[in-house]
């Protein structure tokens, strides 16, 4: 747990033993509390950024104190000093979101850009225009996979150190591509560049929540995910442009040249922000034993098994329907407005991808403010902070803006209503929507599990992907058998179904966090009361465990915010406060 008050805390020498050191930084901002929460409203007095080696001041270790405890959590409650994000002053941090934007940029990109060349693809590899979608689809694929190994990887070894080795695999695996001389190379090098550059993603969001208070994170996601986002759209334009014009290996060497700027970029301007790395709690471990923990640290199963928190299932699933809806309805614009609408080449088609790609521009400015918006006035309303509160912002958009906007497409374009005018409207309409939803969604998953965040962001990354590759493979079948607007209809509903999974997680993510914490706190007792019986454990030992089995038992009717309803003031002070943020 990240201690932030002013009394000494153990760090781990040994297994069993543990040294104390002094506090490195002291927590004395103004907060808001309620029962198990605290949200630092004032920021604290700044700390030096940089540390002699360069790197920003970081806690070695937490928790480790030997084999006797866990180094894996068993609470979903996490404390981090408040002036942890001080450590950056305001103009750094903006260069680390236009960088982490621009490297986010390039997988998404990637994606799209060979939507307008496929005809071409096939033709210079002599196979049909299904099997390089085959391709697209396992790029979706890889792209959702990646995050189980990337996720942990940076929880464990740091976010500079990750971005680095991916961004150099990036772009050699851009080179392989541009270069592939057989349909065997380009799916390889096709499916590792999609590996390496999902965690740009994954890495640029947890950075945020690294340098940003979570009053402040919605803001800075949005601009983040203008990257992820205008990629895709901007892709087929691009990509119908080099297509129209030159070869489509140009698109590669166009990806090389991105990917180069973006690994210099990451060397040069990209700072470790994790405040802790959880190598370091492997302090006095030596051996097998700490392969095996380090093993436990960074296995893919850490990703999955945080689904055991209805809460994070539900969001993910509210988020891969938003991609989903956002990849179904790219993908076969080629194939449905082209003949719909007379369009002879590429890049005509390719037109159309800006309305989507201008609408998540636009979407940038406000949708990332109106959730940090939306946090202050429930905090400002319940005088607390509750991380699904930020959900709120989300609701409409995905309820009704998005669902009418595909059903107004879908079923435009198949009745021939409204032309070209309406279908462009109705697209720039959808994207600027998207963008009120992903920030409020992305950032949910850094303020619910601090902690955790890399591995709650792999786990929402993993499903929007999958999904992802489910919709960019079954689109064109799909529309050829039902129709583009009974298929519209499917997308629409399914993104209704996802603002239902949000709403329900808004209202009830609280009480089911408490309900697996406490779960999974009975599930390390029990272990433990074993541990301590097949080693001959005392009697004390014993009692401790049942103790605390029982505490468990309790400990969710007790932390009911609606059975013991509280409401704090807006500043609170004492030494004995922590300044910990509820996840």
């Amino acid at each position: 747990m990240f201690e932030s008050n002013d009394h000494v805390r153990p760090q781990a020498t040994g297994p069993g033993r543990g040294a104390r050191v002094n506090s490195q930084s002291h927590s004395s901002s103004s907060s808001i509390h309620s029962g198990g929460t605290t949200e630092s409203i004032r920021p604290a007095a700044r700390s030096d950024a940089n540390t002699g080696d360069g790197e920003l001041e970081r806690c070695s270790t937490h928790h480790s104190l030997g084999p006797d405890m866990p180094v894996e959590p068993i609470s979903s409650v996490v404390e981090i000093p408040d002036e942890v994000y001080d450590r950056l002053p305001a103009h750094r941090k903006l260069i680390i979101v236009f960088l982490l934007s621009f490297c986010s940029f390039l997988a998404p990109i990637s994606s799209t850009t060979v939507l307008a060349a496929t005809p071409e693809i096939a033709e210079e590899y002599s196979t049909t225009g299904a099997i390089v979608n085959i391709v697209n689809a396992l790029y979706m694929l890889f792209m959702g996979l990646s995050p189980m190994f990337w996720g942990p990887l940076s929880q464990v070894y740091g976010r500079r150190l990750i971005t680095l080795i991916t961004a150099v695999g990036f772009l050699v695996c851009s080179i392989g591509t541009a270069l592939a001389p057989n349909l065997g190379a380009f799916f390889a090098f096709r499916l590792l560049t999609a590996f390496e550059g999902t965690s740009f993603i994954l890495v640029g969001a947890s950075v945020i929540g690294d340098m940003y208070r979570p009053t402040e994170r919605g803001t800075a996601t949005g601009w983040f995910l203008s990257g992820t986002l205008v990629g895709p759209a901007l892709g087929p334009f691009i990509g119908g442009i080099i297509v129209t014009y030159t070869s489509w290996r140009a698109i590669f060497w166009l990806q090389t040249g991105l990917a180069g700027v973006a690994a210099v970029g990451s060397y040069l301007l990209l700072p470790e922000t994790i405040y802790h790395k959880k190598i370091d709690d492997l302090a006095g471990y030596s051996g097998a034993a700490k392969a095996r923990v380090l093993l436990a640290m960074i296995h893919p199963w850490r990703v999955i098994r945080l689904w055991e928190y209805p809460n994070l299932f539900l969001t993910g699933i509210s988020s891969a329907s938003l991609v989903w809806n956002m990849y179904s309805l790219l993908t076969p614009i080629r194939y449905v407005l082209n003949p719909r609408y007379h369009l002879t080449t590429p890049m005509q088609s390719g037109l159309f991808y800006l309305a989507p790609g201008c609408g998540y521009l636009v979407g940038t400015f406000v949708g990332g403010r109106y959730a940090d918006f939306v946090v202050k006035k429930y905090i400002r309303k319940r005088g607390v902070r509750i991380p699904e509160d930020r959900m709120y912002s989300a609701l409409p958009f995905m309820g009704i803006v998005i669902p009418g906007c595909v059903l107004v497409y879908g079923w435009s374009v198949e009745k021939d209503v409204g032309g070209i005018p309406l279908t462009v409207v109705v697209l720039f309409l959808q994207g600027v929507a998207q963008l009120f939803c992903f920030p409020s969604l992305n950032t949910y998953c850094l303020d619910v599990m601090p902690g955790r965040s890399s591995e709650v962001v792999a786990g929402n990354y993993a499903l929007r992907y999958l999904l992802a590759c489910a919709g960019t493979a079954v689109v064109l079948p799909a529309v050829e058998r039902i129709g583009v607007g009974w298929f519209s209809t499917v997308s629409a509903l399914f993104v209704f179904g996802g603002a239902v999974c949000a709403y329900v997680s808004v209202k009830k993510g609280r009480r089911w966090r408490q309900e697996v914490d406490a779960r999974r706190k009975r599930r390390a007792t029990r272990k433990m009361l074993e541990d301590k019986e097949d080693g001959g454990g005392g009697d004390g030992d014993v009692a401790a465990g049942e103790d605390a089995l029982r505490e468990s038992d309790k400990s969710v009717k007790d932390d009911d915010p609606v059975a013991t309803p509280q409401r704090s003031p807006l500043t609170t002070t004492g030494v004995q406060q922590q300044n910990k943020e509820e996840v």
